[in-house]
């Protein structure tokens, strides 16, 4: 009588545990879900977080225990405040003056997200190391704070970026250099320079985290062998490259002291006629001279040879 009882009891509860509405939000990670999806899982946890909503508070969510380890937290704000005051601190983001979304709502609610050690899962970033969580910032409308599932909002800084302060950053390998990782709604990829202090800037709202590239494989025996007559082939560039300038550099050389020697031959030869002619001006007798005038002229007293006539002939 007792089992028939208890068995009616569970069929008369039937009904009400089949209209139970399954939440999303209990689905395992291990499922395959898209990172897409866990947004709106988290979404609906940090809508949950409102009680009494106070503008311009944080107020920390709990999620399921599948997800254990990844942290979320709300604050609802209103869209002129934010534009005008910005957010001094809300838990790693500093939100400055400026920041406007698309489309306009009177109230929006800013959903932190902290991945934890799920970083790696949701957001696989091959060739590199994660140093530090994954800290999601996204926006959605404050109207009504029951809603699931709701599109995110589009959220730009219009003057100052949006700075992010990690506080627990792993040590980078000795050699490699950390940067920042950015991940848009739309599932790009952009790499960033790591300011001083750990700080990561953004213009818009998505995912963010401080990566290192993982340490290259080492090269195959094949490809050292191929480097190494590359670098051969290199070596009897050079030494083929020496051999023509030096040819090229002696050939001038040898050009200028040729050219040398030349013009001092010319000159010895000029040299040896001027010499010749003073011998031969010398070696002639010189003439006696004698004044006219007001000027002096060489005087021949005589001849060397006396004319002599040719015929008897006289006229």
């Amino acid at each position: 009588m007792r089992v028939r009882t208890s068995f009616l009891a569970l069929l008369s509860l039937l009904p009400l545990l089949l209209s139970l509405p399954f939440s999303s939000a209990q689905l395992p990670p291990d499922t395959g879900i898209s990172s897409s999806a866990l947004d709106a899982i988290l979404q609906d946890c940090a809508f949950k977080a409102f009680l009494r909503p106070k503008t311009g508070v944080p107020y920390d969510a709990q999620v399921p225990r599948s997800l254990t380890g990844v942290r979320v937290a709300a604050m609802r704000l209103r869209s002129g405040s934010l534009r005008t005051r910005g957010v001094e601190r809300y838990k790693e983001f500093q939100i400055p003056i400026g920041v406007v979304e698309q489309p306009y709502v009177e109230r929006l609610v800013l959903v932190y997200h902290s991945l934890g050690n799920w970083s790696e899962k949701f957001y696989p970033l091959p060739g590199y190391s994660y140093l530090a969580p994954v800290l999601g910032l996204l926006a959605y409308s404050g109207a009504n704070l029951s809603a699931s599932e709701l599109p995110e909002l589009d959220i730009r800084a219009a003057e100052k970026p949006i700075l992010i302060k990690f506080p627990r950053v792993k040590s980078a390998p000795s050699g490699s250099v950390p940067k920042c990782v950015y991940f848009d709604l739309h599932g790009s990829v952009q790499f960033d320079i790591l300011l001083r202090g750990n700080v990561c800037s953004t213009v818009q709202q998505g995912h963010f985290s401080i990566v290192v590239e993982s340490n290259a494989p080492s090269p195959a025996p094949a490809a050292v062998a191929v480097a190494a007559d590359v670098g051969k082939g290199g070596g009897r560039n050079k030494y083929k490259v020496w051999i023509i300038v030096a040819s090229l550099v002696g050939g001038c050389l040898l050009f200028i002291m040729l050219s040398l020697l030349v013009a001092k031959v010319r000159r010895t030869k000029q040299g040896m006629k001027i010499q010749q002619l003073e011998w031969a001006a010398e070696s002639n007798e010189t003439l006696q001279m004698a004044s006219i005038g007001g000027t002096k002229a060489p005087l021949a007293v005589g001849t060397r040879t006396r004319p002599t006539i040719e015929n008897d002939y006289i006229p």
